[in-house]
């Protein structure tokens, strides 16, 4: 299976491009991306760092963003699975009862682990997305024409405010300003993961002219 710093170095061969000209472009050290097209996260400073390095790096050579950051967390994930076995099982035990179980133990370890990393992979096939809407609360009462509209998700959902997308964070954290006119609005907020499962949540508040409260 080709990994993500394959699939970016072969599009940056495609687009004729060096590390040089691509550490230019997106200010992004040489040896970052490096590291990035040989799958060396552990050399970048942090998991957000390097998931923001292969945004941008994405987004230069034109791959598809959304599947290309799936694939590096995906990556990052399994990466790590590996390195979280305890180094005792390497090492020798003062009797035989205890050699004998090493195997099993190890092997009861390594399948509770992938099976774990599958489950919280695929948490969101039969869970709905979760959705905190933080502003506005419900029948507030809201003065002038524009109102903020914020809360919290999962960072890989797709959050819609009145049928317009906007953006999430890392952290799912969104924040989207819309224009309203006076009287009774209704704002409806969807999250849809990537499964297409979706949580909505409406506030209805009342818009008044602020000209009008003196």
């Amino acid at each position: 299976m080709i990994k993500v710093g394959q699939r970016l170095a072969e599009a940056r061969f495609k687009k004729g491009l060096n590390l040089e000209d691509v550490a230019k472009i997106t200010k992004i050290k040489t040896e970052f991306l490096t590291a990035i097209e040989e799958g060396e996260y552990e050399k970048l400073p942090s998991f957000a760092y390097a998931q923001g390095f292969v945004r941008n790096y994405t987004k230069l050579v034109g791959l598809p963003e959304k599947e290309t950051l799936a694939l590096f967390r995906r990556e990052v994930a399994l990466d790590k699975t590996v390195k979280v076995l305890p180094k005792g099982f390497e090492e020798d035990y003062s009797t035989s009862r205890l050699k004998n179980k090493q195997p099993i133990i190890i092997i009861v370890l390594v399948f509770l682990i992938v099976f774990g990393f599958i489950a919280y992979q695929f948490r969101f096939v039969f869970l709905n997305p979760p959705l905190n809407i933080i502003s506005p609360k419900n029948n507030a009462v809201v003065l002038g024409s524009r109102i903020s509209v914020s809360g919290t998700t999962d960072p890989e959902a797709t959050v819609v405010v009145n049928n317009n997308p906007i953006a999430v964070d890392q952290t799912g954290s969104f924040k989207k300003n819309l224009n309203v006119f006076p009287g009774k609005v209704q704002i409806v907020v969807k999250s849809i993961n990537k499964f297409g499962r979706q949580t909505v949540v409406s506030r209805q508040i009342e818009v008044k002219r602020s000209d009008l409260m003196y």
